[in-house]
């Protein structure tokens, strides 16, 4: 090994060309790659802001209707544990988030950190599948505001005539002006500013949030009144056992997909390291504490198998005599799926930006406005994109597709947190421009190395003279350089090995996580074949735990990225509980939703084998050990 990166001084052409332009990974923005680099959107967000994007991104209307389906099927009176372990599942997902948008805090999320931590190939399809992610889900959410609104007016059809949803017969279609209309009125918030837009949202999001406690505390009133009818039952509090208790978890943990759109703002934050985790955890701690408050006084009030699967909590107010409360649950219903629309239209843009900055999307969506400092085109083409599909189609069946981009990024932030402790980049792409300070550094280096070879010829142990120079572990200065270059050597092999064996030990963790969850949820798979696989899972994933818990993490990490943030806990038993978690979901949301999702996959590979692997910006990247980074950034301010 040499000054520069062996690997990427012959660049990325040949029969390989494409395989290691797959595995390239970028830079955490600094100091230096700002100033080379492009406009940055503006820092105005704080902590209540963070969690007025957590919250209203994260409840949606779906928790009016989900209590009612997923007591009478799965939790019974039992809800109220579904709801904590699912946010106790949640929250392994938010401490991975916390830590590395502390360490990287720019924007791109998810997309980001699996550049800088995986390479470019997997944070390409996590970009494309978040994506899809954001764009449907921002269409089914406008889609579900206006028959909730119809309420309001007096029922399904009482909705104005410019507002209501009209059938064309020869297109055999239903357009939903309204959703259209929210969608633009959504869009131009987000074009106005952040600041202003999370301002809108935050009142929103209070709204929602005063409808649920009133269902908290009218609830309790009557509960209390009543006897709370719905708790003394001979089936007792686990009617479907700790089985359906848990498989009500599984079904609620996706109430819980929204905080990550905090992780989107990392780089409008004016003191990440402090307000990103903070902003993260309370979010979800306020939803968590809401879906509690709420299942536990329903699911009281009305027998679980009472309970009317559509509208759960109105009908069991009208069970008490207080149909009034109808439109209170309706207003909370609307408020929270307009909150949830501005959370689903806010990260995307970002997410394009991110991708655009680095050359892997047209440059049309790194834009910023410098008067609002937003990316205003990438707002624009995410809105109209969103309000065509709320307008004309009906994205309901597609819903599941949303749910994928979620757990796929949930998986990969798990896993970067994996390999940024125990085998982070040690290596940092610099621009080409940068080739004449890099020359020169590397001269210098080579010069001072071969003056000291030829001090003390008997120290050389290789021919490649620039290796001492190269180690990422540094000997104390007043050693004598005979030791110092043995040290060096040593410790330069103790490295390369425990990084080997950490590196394989994550990527046969996740195998085992993948093989046990999937032989444990397909039944369809033969006997021999589900029990071998099974096995190989159950020894390959507690046996991963088991080595990184022995080995040392790397000593890198103390200075990967921005420093002073989040430190995640439990590592490495967090991070491969979050994945198990995780992988486990996305295998069981069937196979129409992963055939549909494959097609978009497949689409994103053709753009990306014929743009954004062309256009990428590490695509003339010199690669350099990333000790020697900071001394060619001041070589090149000094020249």
């Amino acid at each position: 090994m040499g000054f520069l990166v062996d690997s990427q001084k012959k660049g990325f052409g040949g029969s390989w060309g494409g395989l290691r332009g797959l595995i390239r990974r970028k830079q955490v923005d600094s100091a230096h790659s700002k100033r080379l680099g492009h406009h940055q959107l503006a820092k105005e967000l704080t902590v209540p802001h963070l969690i007025a994007i957590g919250v209203g991104s994260t409840i949606g209307a779906g928790v009016y209707i989900l209590v009612g389906t997923v007591a009478r099927e799965h939790s019974g009176p039992a809800l109220t544990i579904s709801f904590l372990i699912a946010g106790i599942a949640a929250a392994l997902s938010a401490f991975c988030y916390a830590e590395l948008a502390s360490r990287c805090p720019s924007a791109g999320s998810a997309y980001h950190y699996s550049y800088i931590c995986v390479g470019e190939g997997v944070a390409w399809l996590i970009g494309w599948a978040l994506i899809l992610e954001y764009t449907i889900g921002g269409a089914a959410v406008a889609r579900g505001i206006s028959p909730n609104l119809a309420l309001l007016f007096g029922g399904e059809n009482s909705l104005p005539i410019f507002l209501a949803r009209q059938h064309i017969p020869g297109l055999d279609i239903v357009v939903d002006p309204c959703a259209l209309i929210l969608v633009f009125i959504v869009t131009g918030l987000l074009c106005v500013g952040i600041k202003e837009s999370t301002l809108a949202q935050a009142i929103v999001t209070t709204a929602n949030v005063c409808a649920m406690i009133f269902v908290f505390v009218a609830g309790g009133y009557l509960g209390f009144k009543t006897g709370w009818t719905g708790y003394e039952l001979p089936t007792g509090y686990f009617p479907f056992g700790v089985d359906g208790m848990l498989a009500g978890s599984a079904t609620v943990f996706f109430a819980y997909i929204g905080f990550d759109s905090v992780a989107s703002t990392a780089e409008e934050v004016k003191n990440p390291q402090r307000d990103l985790p903070l902003g993260i955890a309370t979010s979800l701690s306020i939803c968590c504490g809401l879906y509690m408050l709420v299942s536990v006084v329903i699911v009281g009030l009305v027998p679980y198998y009472a309970m009317d699967p559509d509208t759960p909590i109105s009908s069991a107010f009208a069970s008490h005599g207080m149909q009034w409360a109808a439109y209170i649950i309706t207003i909370g219903a609307v408020t929270a799926l307009c909150s949830t629309l501005m959370g689903s239209i806010l990260p995307q843009p970002r997410i394009l930006m991110a991708m655009a900055r680095d050359g892997l999307l047209p440059s049309l969506f790194s834009d910023v406005n410098k008067c609002t400092q937003v990316p205003v085109k990438s707002t624009l083409v995410t809105g109209i994109v969103a309000a065509i599909l709320s307008f004309f189609m009906d994205v309901s069946q597609l819903a599941g597709m949303v749910s994928v981009g979620t757990l796929l990024a949930f998986t990969m932030v798990a896993i970067s947190v994996l390999i940024l402790r125990y085998v982070p980049p040690d290596e940092v792409p610099l621009p080409s421009s940068l080739q004449e300070s890099i020359d020169s550094v590397t001269l210098r280096y080579n010069r001072d190395t071969q003056v000291i070879s030829v001090e003390n010829p008997e120290m050389s142990t290789s021919g490649d003279g620039s290796q001492p120079l190269l180690s990422n572990k540094n000997v104390a200065i007043d050693c004598p350089v005979v030791k110092k270059q043995e040290a060096q050597a040593s410790c330069t092999l103790n490295e390369q090995n425990r990084r080997k064996i950490a590196g394989w030990t994550i990527m046969l963790t996740c195998v085992g996580a993948f093989s046990l969850t999937f032989a444990a949820s397909n039944l369809w798979i033969p006997s021999l074949l589900r029990f071998t696989l099974c096995g190989a899972g159950g020894i390959l994933l507690p046996s991963g735990l088991i080595v990184l818990t022995c080995i040392d993490q790397d000593d890198a990490r103390h200075n990967f990225g921005h420093t002073g943030g989040f430190i995640c806990p439990f590592v490495p038993l967090l991070p491969i509980a979050c994945i198990l978690i995780n992988v486990y979901l996305l295998i069981n949301l069937g196979a129409a939703t992963w055939v549909r999702v494959s097609v978009w996959l497949v689409i994103g590979v053709l753009v990306y084998a014929f743009y954004g692997r062309t256009h990428s910006s590490l695509q003339d990247a010199v690669y350099v050990r990333a000790v020697h980074a900071d001394e060619i950034y001041r070589s090149s301010v000094d020249s």
